[in-house]
């Protein structure tokens, strides 16, 4: 453990032989407590306050004075910690099948409009029946279990959806998780997912104990379970009563079942708990009735639910809705109405964003809504603090937001905060209409403009002009590019960029990976918090992330309209980063056939298009890119299926399709390796044309792309 200046080990000097049985007791509680605080602050938080030296010498004197008095020892003492000494940091682990998460629906409007998008996708009729598995919406962490031979062979968080961490001998200490599964017939490979959690009335006892040892108090079950799983020591997880619901599956070499339902049942067989009120519904309304019986049932339950979780029971089903970017087609989040509460609105600040976007935070009288203490809300912009509506669903007619105002909040889908209302008869009289900067904060003190949209609009948000001058755009920026969904670097988060960026040690994303060869002279292991292990488990998560894949690259260049999605979009279609940033320079040139090749996939617009060409169009930006490029390898998207016979291949759809929709027809020919284009070009390899065809088929015969007839086209992809 690193040392600090600020820390100093409290060791009473009294030799242990000597020590009374009193002396004893208090000396004992006093270091399981202080060793516990330095157990957290080296292992959860990174941030060790004393020497390793200093940290054995705790040790050993907590250790001998048990020794000596064996009757102070309970399940939670210190030496009750098994083998060597706890593993520093989890190992990644990679899915198989990427854990993604799912749609919301926050209204009954919602699952209406779910319900009736999955029967246009699959082409069903009004009255064909659709099934569907229902079952709670746990509040837990999410955890996949990989069994081969039906042995437990690893246990991972969700992590980002495609890697998590390894937590596999913490969740060998869970009852509720079979080491071997029971049954018959159990495939090679197996991955169930489902959820850790907490039940309420073990999570108060636990901040009854925790309290007692002056420890941390857990803010909900959810942040206890979570905390439990994620120790590094496996008896202090083996300590704390967890329980585990499974509910579904990634990896398989063999399907038991051919529905939601028919797995979960299989589940069971094999050892698992699975949630009792899971039930099959046959129509939305029979969906909105169990949501509303579960929500009445929800203060009741002994474990936090915050919605209930619909699937398309019937498996194949499943396989042809697919996925949209990183969230399932069959399933939705019907989520509880938001609590409310009410507060003062003290201050509002401006928070300039990676495109300079200006956004109005409210500062709040602290108040607790739904469990969680909220002190801030964001306001969207301009129009919405006048009233107009903006970002935000309008306050009712004549309402405007002002400071001193007495609002009230909800925190949308038990997350997200905002004001619904304002409470008139509760404003001050000297209240004033809050009147928006027309300077940036920055000390460039650049102008506050309002852009357009692509249709010519004046854009809701208002931007400082200073562009990548501006140091709270380049702080964005940096905080995007270390971000869980970019490159996901351990150890620098937002207080962490802001000290290395105002000290000039990181400027842009490339001096990320040279602080180690200049800590020669910057000396990190000297600032208050740090220590030579501090700094040196930077620098390893720091080379951890060298590797990184292609889409998170792109998305972590912050270019404006490229999010997850996009960035996801474009790697597809370019396959390497190569090739991306050659299209890029191109498009930035104005080359029309790179325009149109870049605008001929899947869900890239001019919008996209626009932000691309001015990205790269920027000296600077290309500096950056080219310095940075240097420092990491940048890892080629996912090769499509090869034995598919349309693997690699573009394809484009026009026309009424008569045996699928549209979307599903993208979606199956994405499934088997190719590119699904929105327009032709000469890159096109297939044009797929039901009745009604218009210009594309044109286009197709001009550039001598092969046209399919549906029939054709099903039997090309079998």
């Amino acid at each position: 453990m690193a040392k600090s200046s600020k820390s100093k080990v409290k060791t009473d000097k009294t030799p242990v032989d000597l020590l009374t049985a009193k002396q004893a007791k208090e000396e004992y509680a006093r270091l399981q407590i202080e060793i516990q605080q330095h157990d957290k602050r080296y292992y959860q938080q990174d941030r060790p306050t004393v020497s390793d030296a200093e940290y054995d010498e705790l040790r050993k004197r907590y250790n001998a004075i048990e020794a000596r008095f064996p009757d102070l020892r309970t399940f939670e003492s210190l030496t009750m910690k098994v083998g060597a000494a706890p593993a520093r940091g989890f190992k990644k682990v990679r899915h198989a099948v990427p854990m993604l998460s799912l749609d919301n629906a926050f209204a009954e409007q919602d699952v209406v409009e779910f319900v009736g998008r999955i029967r246009r996708f699959l082409k069903l009729s009004e009255d064909e029946p659709i099934a569907f598995s229902a079952e709670p919406k746990i509040d837990g962490l999410s955890m996949s279990l990989r069994y081969e031979g039906g042995e437990l062979i690893t246990a991972a968080t969700r992590g980002d959806g495609a890697e998590g961490e390894d937590v596999t001998t913490n969740i060998r200490t869970l009852k509720q998780v079979p080491q071997q599964l029971k049954g018959k017939h159990i495939p090679p490979v197996l991955e169930v997912r489902g959820e850790v959690y907490m039940t309420k009335a073990d999570f108060l006892k636990l901040n009854e104990r925790q309290k007692a040892a002056g420890d941390t108090i857990f803010a909900n079950p959810r942040n206890s379970a979570a905390g439990s799983l994620r120790q590094k020591d496996p008896t202090v997880t083996a300590s704390r009563p967890l329980g585990f619901f499974a509910y579904a599956w990634g990896e398989i070499s063999e399907m038991p079942a051919d529905t939601q339902s028919g797995m979960i049942a299989w589940f069971e067989k094999c050892g698992f708990t699975t949630n009792p009120l899971t039930k099959i519904c046959n129509s939305v309304e029979e969906l909105l009735a169990f949501h509303r019986k579960i929500e009445l049932q929800r203060a009741r339950l002994d474990y936090d639910i915050d919605g209930v979780v619909y699937k398309i029971d019937r498996l194949d089903w499943q396989e042809r809705l697919g996925f949209v970017s990183r969230t399932p087609r069959w399933a939705i989040a019907h989520k509880f109405p938001a609590e409310r509460a009410v507060t003062v609105l003290n201050d509002i600040e401006i928070q300039v964003g990676r495109t300079g976007a200006f956004t109005p935070v409210g500062k709040l009288e602290p108040v607790g809504v739904g469990g969680v203490i909220v002190q801030n809300v964001s306001l969207h912009n301009e129009d919405y603090i006048k009233g107009i509506g903006g970002d935000g669903e309008p306050l009712r007619e004549g309402r405007d937001i002002r400071i001193g105002d007495t609002v009230i909040i909800q925190r949308a889908g038990d997350v997200i905060p905002q004001v619904v209302d304002v409470v008139l008869d509760k404003r001050p009289k000297d209240a004033k209409e809050y009147r928006f900067p027309k300077k940036c904060p920055c000390p460039l003190h650049t102008d506050v403009v309002r852009g357009e949209t692509a249709t010519g609009e004046e854009e809701a948000r208002a931007r400082c002009s200073g562009e990548f001058a501006c140091p709270y755009q380049k702080i964005e920026h940096l905080r995007l590019f270390v971000s869980r969904r970019a490159f996901d670097i351990e150890g620098l988060g937002e207080k962490q960029i802001q000290l290395f960026f105002e000290n000039e040690w990181i400027k842009e994303p490339g001096d990320i990976f040279t602080l180690r060869a200049r800590n020669n002279k910057l000396k990190l292991e000297e600032l208050e918090g740090y220590g030579e292990t501090s700094v040196r488990n930077l620098f390893a998560a720091i080379d951890e992330r060298r590797e990184i894949a292609l889409d998170r690259f792109i998305y972590a260049l912050g270019i404006r309209h490229v999010g997850e999605t996009t960035g996801l979009a474009l790697a597809r279609g370019y396959g390497s980063w190569q090739a991306f940033h050659d299209a890029s320079l191109k498009v930035a040139k104005g080359d029309e056939e790179a325009i149109a090749e870049m605008d001929a996939l899947d869900q890239i617009g001019d919008t996209v298009i626009a932000a691309v060409a001015a990205y790269f169009k920027e000296s600077h930006n290309r500096g950056i890119v080219e310095r940075l490029t240097k420092q990491v390898t940048i890892l080629d998207a996912e090769k499509p299926k090869t034995d598919s016979p349309i693997a690699g291949k573009t394809v484009v759809f026009t026309g009424a399709l008569e045996k699928m929709t549209r979307d599903e027809a993208k979606a199956t020919a994405e499934r088997l390796g190719a590119k699904a284009a929105g327009s032709v070009s000469k890159k096109t390899d297939f044009l797929v044309a039901g009745p009604g065809a218009g210009s594309k088929l044109a286009e197709a015969k001009k550039h001598g792309v092969q046209v399919l007839t549906e029939d054709e086209w099903l039997k090309l992809i079998g």
